[in-house]
């Protein structure tokens, strides 16, 4: 299956309370919804989960340099498992990232599928195999996500390890040559630890991630949850998000996530933010309005 070429315009360990997709409110958007009927329903759970489109971004930070030009694909929220992220559509998603021939590919975290209605399981060999088989010059990197940590963090560190795939976790690294350098920062997951009535504890340090960053070059953030987004200095050119999955069910005044970023590029005070629709599904294997994505950024065109 050809993805679609989907263009767009650009335009610290602490206890919190966050938005996000809960069973109720996503159970409640399908409950809105249910006007539309059974073909819109079926067409939810078994067209759309499994469709895949490439969503491309040009934005432009104040803090990029003009005609530095760096391509970035962004793959996140894979959720690992059937009816809509089996081992075979999980390979066509990394083909497709591949053909895009990004400088670098980044992943976003929650890799394993982990909601009631699994149908299929895909081993962490399995996922991790496929993803070991992506390809850019300067290399793919991960952050986990709160799914990782709350179904099994060392599982999904031992796979992207054995995938050979690096977790940056409050780590910054510095890639590219000479006169065209950047940082790449991943900032640990910010609803890591479950405290019980909709709380939870993160391990994200945005400082200290920020503070291996020791010169002027441009810096890229990635962050699985985009809540960060209010705190992320203007030093970092731009953040990458996924989590939401697009609110995975978008109608007409309907988005089962309750939060301000749920999708697309946000500009805020002069900083650049792009949340990922993602690829797998939460709470229920349907997808509505937002179909899967891999998303692709252009800086510096």
């Amino acid at each position: 299956m050809k993805p679609l070429i989907s263009p767009r315009k650009s335009l610290n360990g602490h206890s919190t309370k966050r938005a996000g997709l809960t069973r109720r409110v996503l159970l409640g958007s399908l409950g809105s919804a249910g006007f539309l009927g059974s073909a819109t329903a079926g067409y939810a759970a078994a067209v759309e989960p499994l469709g895949l489109v490439v969503t491309s971004y040009q934005p432009r930070p104040r803090r990029w340099p003009a005609g530095r030009r760096l391509s970035v694909s962004v793959i996140a929220d894979l959720h690992a498992g059937g009816p809509n992220m089996a081992a075979g559509h999980i390979r066509h998603v990394v083909d497709v990232a591949n053909s895009l021939k990004s400088d670098v590919i980044v992943l976003l975290g929650d890799y394993i599928a982990s909601h009631r209605f699994v149908t299929e399981r895909v081993p962490e060999a399995v996922w991790s195999a496929e993803l070991a088989r992506l390809r850019a010059p300067l290399g793919v990197w991960a952050v986990l996500g709160n799914h990782d940590w709350w179904f099994g963090v060392a599982k999904v560190h031992r796979a992207l390890a054995d995938a050979g795939i690096a977790v940056l976790e409050n780590h910054a690294v510095r890639l590219g040559v000479d006169g065209r350098r950047f940082w790449l920062a991943g900032l640990g997951d910010q609803m890591a630890k479950r405290l019980g009535n909709g709380r939870f504890k993160g391990v994200d340090d945005l400082p200290g991630t920020l503070a291996h960053v020791d010169n002027d070059d441009p810096v890229i953030l990635l962050a699985h949850e985009p809540d960060i987004f209010p705190a992320v200095p203007d030093r970092v050119s731009l953040t990458l998000a996924g989590h939401t999955h697009g609110g995975q069910i978008r109608l007409p005044f309907v988005s089962p996530y309750r939060g301000r970023f749920t999708y697309g590029h946000f500009v805020e005070a002069r900083r650049h933010m792009i949340v990922s629709g993602g690829l797998g599904t939460s709470v229920v294997p349907v997808r509505l309005g937002v179909p899967p994505e891999i998303v692709r950024v252009e800086l510096g065109a």
